[in-house]
């Protein structure tokens, strides 16, 4: 038996709400179950309840065990001292307030129906499962899921709106500049995401505005940064890079040793650092006002004009410095662009409504909701058990599911899990 569960009984009033009674055989009727309590102190502020015909106003405490009150050792805290009722599954001992008196107790294992203490067990049967619903996911009205996806894409957007409210506050306000941290950080991907983050953080933006004109300075910059140019000259471009590094890093004091190495392993040559800081680097040329930019674009086809930029021309021979390869332009690929998009460009809308205190309007749903489902592993195990991601909406929903609801096991907070407990 798990406290949460004794939370959703209480929370849902999911029990026999007739005739209640405390052990000491006091009429209890419940008029509000007040407030879930998430921090520390009391699990319920401001219930009201009529206990033996009488008034209450107070806090309700929930434990497995009447027991469980001495164990986290309640009768010393203070913050329990408005306690009007003490929910329990099993009454082992009595409880006293400070002056004596004794705590009114409710058992809830009198009350709660069969089958809702049945559908608790088989949920939480401890089996080899991917997650405790895997049976009966199936079996799920896909309108319940599409709602509670859409709801749990809302909460992911909250979380990665706290990491941007971070970013923006160490740059002191600049969107332009929380935005290139996030692209950098994004044009990285999985392996050199840190390593381009870093970079990012290694430099003033104002240093990125200063040599936007020209694509070649920010490339040797970025190269600069991320240990690129620590290698053997072999051709002519790669020494102006080097040389051009080696002036901008002395006329902007840049110090690039706590920046992370960029990486080349386990890479496919399109997603290689060199190909990605190039396009960065050719998104940035000749751009002013990046951000101010995205605020206003609404549209999927928008962004993937705005986006359409490709590596520079040395990059259509090359994946590495000095090592010639077949031609073939280096532009951002739509896929990519979905990328950028998901993870940088619509949290920071999301983020920027926010700040500005305005409304999250329909555009910013139909927009992610117009993007193509995401491909990884949780999706795709999602899908085996009953296919429900047809959009990035969906997929970015199935990843908060799986990481901060099943595998966390709170199920009883999932409208999922709450669905099959009422069945």
């Amino acid at each position: 038996m798990q406290e949460d569960f004794l939370h959703y009984l209480w929370q849902f009033k999911k029990f026999n709400t007739a005739l209640l009674k405390t052990t000491n055989h006091e009429d209890v009727v419940i008029k509000t179950v007040g407030t879930h309590n998430l921090n520390s102190g009391p699990d319920f502020f401001n219930a009201q309840l009529k206990i033996n015909h009488q008034d209450w106003a107070g806090n309700v405490e929930i434990h497995v065990k009447s027991s469980d009150w001495y164990v986290h050792n309640h009768e010393i805290d203070p913050a329990y001292d408005n306690v009007i009722l003490h929910v329990v599954w099993e009454h082992d001992v009595e409880v006293f307030r400070n002056d004596k008196t004794v705590i009114p107790t409710l058992v809830l294992k009198n009350y709660t129906q069969e089958n809702t203490l049945n559908n608790y067990k088989v949920l939480f049967a401890k089996t080899k499962q991917w997650i405790n619903c895997e049976n009966d996911f199936k079996n799920i009205d896909a309108f319940i899921i599409d709602g509670w996806l859409e709801r749990l894409y809302i909460e992911r957007l909250e979380r990665k709106s706290l990491e941007i409210d971070a970013l923006l506050k160490a740059s002191k306000n600049n969107w332009e500049a929380v935005l290139f941290k996030m692209l950098a950080k994004n044009f990285g991907s999985k392996v050199n995401g840190d390593a381009f983050f870093s970079m990012a953080n290694g430099i003033e933006f104002a240093v990125v505005r200063k040599l936007s004109k020209d694509q070649k300075l920010l490339e040797a910059l970025f190269f600069g940064l991320t240990n690129l140019l620590h290698v053997s000259v072999t051709d002519n471009h790669t020494e102006i890079l080097q040389k051009e590094y080696h002036y901008l890093s002395r006329k902007f004091k840049i110090d690039a040793q706590s920046v992370v190495k960029s990486q080349f392993f386990r890479l496919r040559p399109a997603n290689f650092p060199t190909i990605r800081l190039s396009q960065l680097a050719g998104l940035y040329s000749g751009r002013q006002n990046l951000f101010s930019k995205i605020i206003d674009i609404q549209s999927l086809p928008e962004f993937y004009t705005l986006f359409q930029v490709a590596a520079s021309t040395y990059w259509d021979t090359h994946y590495t410095f000095g090592k010639v390869s077949s031609q073939r332009k280096k532009t951002i690929s739509k896929s990519f662009i979905d990328l950028l998009l998901i993870n940088t460009i619509i949290p920071l809308k999301f983020s920027f409504a926010k700040f500005e205190g305005k409304l999250i309007d329909a555009s910013l749903l139909n927009l992610i909701a117009n993007i193509k489902s995401e491909k990884n592993s949780v999706v795709d195990q999602f899908n085996k058990l009953k296919k429900v991601s047809n959009s990035a909406l969906q997929s970015q929903g199935l990843l908060q599911l799986k990481n901060e609801y099943c595998s966390k096991n709170k199920c009883l907070k999932c409208a999922i899990g709450s669905k099959l407990l009422n069945k």
